[in-house]
């Protein structure tokens, strides 16, 4: 839209606060900071989410692959075909053996549930979520037959153990006596320690070498799955499908949608509802503007007259008044996004802060499931942000633009 200078002139005055408007320009005021508030919390929330679904991809995925092939009975025997079939598949990019039970660890009279999981050791010091998050110790202690092991750092913690120390860890698939089954109860030492920000992970995970692990669970040679990654996580289905038709009645093909399904459903639907509820704060905050605009129009009636009987046009007046509701919008959209980004790039800061004037765990990571507070922000979602709130800004312009545009300047100044 392109003013004239004397468009721009006037646009500009009735920004300003003038004699007796004082009242119109808080109005305008409380309107900007609406719209930035609005903004900002779904840059936020919206970045939040993001960040949140991408975290949860990353750590789950990364440990637990795009698919696993489950055996039945919770063994699958004739592995090896399974890992040569799926390397053949075309979009598959990996396919690496596992297995994973649940067993009792012990330190010190500190007994805690753990998720044992059997990997090959060149799987365990290639697999970049476990690689890249060990905070003590080294992988490389790890190898067949050293009884040594990784655990998660929360796990530590809860057992009071740490790198060099004993953990024993406790079997119920043990000896059958004619007393009952007798336990497995095996001593290893701490090697590493990891934390790769998922709680649950964190808190549970026991990684063994994988002969060590079959030793201990008495398999055999057999493994529990097979974990496959693929080229397109969001294509998994297609890509695996010639797969699921080969294994037939060996073991139960599922891939990351359905092992998390619960997870991710919830997010998207969360996702949704709040930026609905957000988007009507911005609403209700472009209604500030429309009602700004108006007590602006009501106030500068005589001056609008006037402006008529010197040649301004209707199309000259409507440009003015959108220029000024857009104006005030556009401030308040500049604003929010960097209050946005501000509040992204401190927000564990703020999470501290908060908790410090509260006394309160703001973030507790055994309920919120990561540690920290993740954001990615989509830059096209904080343009589609950005273009809503500026709509909506130029759509509550046009009403107080018309009224002032069809101001009758015989009504106005007959009795001036």
């Amino acid at each position: 839209m392109i003013l004239s200078r004397y468009e721009r002139m006037i646009a500009r005055r009735y920004l300003l606060p003038g004699r007796g408007e004082a009242f119109i320009f808080l109005v305008a005021g409380i309107s900007l900071f609406a719209v930035m508030l609005g903004v900002a919390a779904l840059v936020i929330v919206m970045s939040v989410m993001n960040g949140f679904r991408a975290e949860l991809f990353d750590k789950i995925v990364g440990l637990n692959g795009h698919a696993v092939v489950q055996g039945y009975g919770g063994q699958l025997r004739d592995w090896r075909d399974i890992v040569r079939e799926a390397r053949e598949t075309p979009g598959v990019t990996s396919a690496t053996p596992l297995i994973e039970q649940p067993l009792m660890a012990d330190f010190n009279g500190r007994t805690q549930a753990v998720i044992l999981r059997g990997m090959r050791v060149e799987d365990i010091r290639s697999n970049p979520t476990i690689r890249d998050n060990v905070i003590l110790g080294d992988l490389s202690r790890l190898s067949n037959g050293s009884n040594t092991i990784a655990i998660g750092s929360r796990l530590a913690e809860a057992l009071g153990a740490t790198v060099g120390t004993d953990v024993s860890l406790i079997s119920f698939q043990g000896v059958a006596t004619p007393m009952g089954t007798v336990p497995r109860i095996v001593s290893y030492r701490i090697g590493a320690i990891f934390e790769v920000g998922v709680f649950d992970y964190d808190k549970a995970f026991v990684i063994l070498p994988m002969e060590d692990a079959q030793t201990l669970l008495l398999m055999g040679d057999s493994v529990g799955m097979v974990e496959i990654d693929t080229v397109d996580p969001d294509r998994v289905g297609e890509i695996l499908q010639p797969l699921a038709a080969k294994i037939g009645s060996r073991g139960v093909l599922n891939d990351w949608r359905r092992l998390n399904a619960e997870i991710f459903e919830a997010l998207a639907v969360d996702r949704l509802v709040t930026f609905t509820v957000l988007s009507i704060l911005i609403l209700v905050a472009v209604f500030n503007i429309l009602s700004s605009l108006i007590m602006l129009v009501r106030a500068k009636t005589r001056d609008i007259a006037i402006l008529r009987t010197m040649g301004a046009t209707r199309y000259g007046l409507i440009r003015i008044f959108v220029t000024v509701g857009t104006t005030i919008g556009s401030l308040g959209i500049l604003a929010g996004l960097i209050l946005g980004f501000i509040f992204l790039f401190f927000r564990q800061q703020v999470l501290a802060f908060m908790g410090a004037v509260t006394g309160q765990q703001i973030w507790d990571p055994s309920m919120r499931y990561l540690t920290e507070l993740p954001a990615k922000t989509d830059p096209w979602e904080v343009a589609g942000i950005v273009l809503m709130a500026f709509v909506f800004s130029f759509l509550a312009t046009l009403y107080p633009a018309f009224k002032a545009a069809s101001t009758d300047p015989v009504q106005v100044l007959r009795y001036e």
